[in-house]
């Protein structure tokens, strides 16, 4: 199993980021993606270069504003596969995400790192 962790800090509020990344239904901040559909406590979409994918939502904490999720369907046969985003205040215009992401196999790792990295350039342009 491979864990892949991006922390960036980003120029608006913790609150305002939260809002964005608890919509788990929006997708405007993920390019490969045009619509998300929501059944029950997953999310099902198409990626670009992955197909069809279902992901169940494990924790969406709006204490802590952390969302955690997992690819339980996809078109490649993952053995494992959990999400967290978390997000931290710094101060009122500034806050940091702390995105980690473990797979299994490995082998998806590269293709999982460059979604996160296209998906937090989104999620700059949306902010």
């Amino acid at each position: 199993m491979k864990t892949i962790n991006e922390k960036i800090n980003l120029e608006c509020s913790s609150s305002h980021l939260w809002t964005i990344l608890s919509d788990v239904s929006r997708c405007d901040w993920v390019p490969t993606i045009e619509k998300i559909t929501l059944e029950g406590d997953c999310r099902v979409f198409e990626m670009e270069g992955m197909g069809s994918v279902k992901e169940k939502i494990l924790l969406l904490d709006n204490e802590t504003m952390t969302l955690q999720y997992s690819a339980i369907e996809t078109r490649t046969p993952l053995q494992h596969h959990l999400a967290t985003m978390k997000i931290t205040s710094i101060d009122e215009v500034t806050c940091q995400l702390d995105w980690t992401t473990e797979i299994d196999p490995e082998i998806f790792a590269d293709a999982i790192h460059q979604g996160m990295l296209i998906s937090i350039d989104g999620i700059k342009a949306v902010i």
